[in-house]
């Protein structure tokens, strides 16, 4: 009977042994996985990304930033597996992509409005833009079509009513200051501004080069923008924890105090 109990005993002692340290197994690979890996372009899509850390690091998670100088990489490494999610890109963008790309891959939250706007080094305002001028707008359709209805609310063009943000400049109907549009990858507008009589600018591209949207352009796109940038992840991890936790942080009031305070109106929070 001693003998009995003794084995058991034993035996018991072997399974909490083997479950205790089934457990710190589980909790190790746990931890090593906390890892999220996002993407982003330079400027404040990064720079929030920054803020977001810490509030991640509260929930046992390390948010490793993958910076990217482009709009179309961060897209293509998130469908090969190389990223967990990207934020880089507002919703018309990433919609065309996805599709122009056979892409699977969906939205899984809203972050910010990040307002294009016009620029120029050699005139103060719209009006004083004369006749045959050069401008420079982003090269890529979405974006193209984004600064072709700018200049059409500033009453500089007047766009076909059928395309809507699908614009191209061949859509446009009226043009009485005749003004040559020329295009550029959407990363170089800002840097070719004294080279033109005007570009349009995405806001990131021009705080990444020191310039305030709000301060520093001629016109500038309303918050109330249908160009509202989003957190991309594949189908499948859309409803993953961490992506769940990241979101969760990046909708933080921490995050929403910091885009307020860093970015002063030139980037607004959309949550």
């Amino acid at each position: 009977m001693k003998k009995t109990i003794k084995s058991i005993l034993i035996s018991s002692g072997v399974v909490l042994a083997v479950a205790l340290y089934l457990f710190l197994a589980a909790n190790t690979v746990m931890a090593s996985a906390s890892v999220l890996k996002v993407g982003a372009t330079a400027g404040p899509f990064a720079q929030i990304l920054e803020a977001v850390k810490p509030v991640l690091a509260e929930e046992n998670i390390e948010l490793e930033i993958v910076e990217f100088t482009d709009y179309v990489t961060p897209n293509l490494a998130l469908a090969d597996g190389s990223l967990d999610a990207n934020t880089f890109q507002h919703l018309p963008y990433f919609q065309r992509f996805k599709s122009d790309r056979n892409l699977d891959l969906v939205s899984a939250a809203k972050t910010i409005v990040i307002p294009i706007a016009i620029y120029s080094d050699k005139y103060e305002s719209l009006s004083e833009i004369p006749q045959n001028s050069t401008i420079a707008i982003p090269n890529d359709p979405t974006n193209g079509g984004r600064a072709l209805l700018l200049f059409e609310k500033a009453g500089l063009i007047k766009i076909n009513d059928s395309v809507g943000i699908n614009a191209t400049i061949l859509d446009i109907e009226a043009n009485p200051r005749n003004l040559k549009f020329h295009e550029v990858e959407a990363a170089q507008t800002a840097r070719v501004i004294p080279d033109v009589a005007a570009a349009a600018v995405n806001s990131n591209y021009a705080l990444d080069l020191g310039m305030n949207p709000k301060e520093d352009s001629i016109y500038i796109e309303d918050a109330d923008s249908p160009y509202v940038c989003i957190v991309a992840v594949r189908p499948e991890d859309e409803n993953n924890v961490l992506i769940n936790k990241f979101v969760e942080a990046y909708q933080s009031e921490e995050v929403r105090t910091f885009i307020n305070q860093e970015f002063d109106g030139a980037v607004i929070p959309a949550f």
